[in-house]
């Protein structure tokens, strides 16, 4: 039997995983299909790519396939997890820039949708809220590696700092 202990890894491992490795989708368990699709679908706009009648759906942005997937199959009519278990902290939706996380941002205020917290870590600006079924949702954009704070031996320099957010809405786009 495996051990916490001996999951700790002690230096980087020999053979990494190839540094173009994404993350593809996200399958979320959800009570009410309908008001999971309101919230990703119609406040931060993805397209629905395919639905299984109440069960399922497939959401994506730009064409994609589906980058959420939303399920009833174990869920229907069910609770967010109570705090202090485990489970997924957050799903985190990476903007293409900083306009596109205005455009989230503005949506957001839009449908009234509170913030659970909105942070500058320096390498990257994060809106921080809760879906519908309490889980996590992390919106954020990178910023261009060569802007990333760094420290004098050349690792990063993360920070946590207050995210303007008046000044982010003020980079929306205009509604379409």
């Amino acid at each position: 039997m495996t051990t916490a202990a001996a999951l700790v890894p002690s230096e980087p491992h020999p053979d990494p995983v190839p540094a173009g490795t994404r993350i593809g989708h996200v399958h979320l368990k959800v009570a009410d299909l309908d008001r999971a699709l309101a919230f990703y679908r119609d406040v931060l706009g993805f397209s629905l790519m395919q639905r299984y009648g109440d069960q399922a759906a497939f959401i994506a942005a730009g064409g994609y396939h589906h980058h959420i997937g939303l399920n009833t199959w174990e869920s229907r009519g069910g609770r967010p997890p109570a705090p202090g278990t485990t489970g997924l902290y957050h799903t985190a939706i990476l903007y293409p820039d900083r306009a596109g996380l205005a455009d989230a941002l503005r949506r957001l205020v839009e449908a009234g949708i509170r913030l659970d917290g909105a942070s500058d870590h320096g390498v990257s600006e994060a809106l921080y809220l809760s879906d519908p079924d309490g889980n996590g949702v992390e919106l954020y954009r990178d910023r261009p590696e060569a802007e990333w704070p760094r420290n004098a031996d050349g690792t990063l320099a993360m920070v946590t700092k207050r995210l303007d957010l008046q000044a982010l809405l003020a980079e929306a786009p205009p509604r379409r």
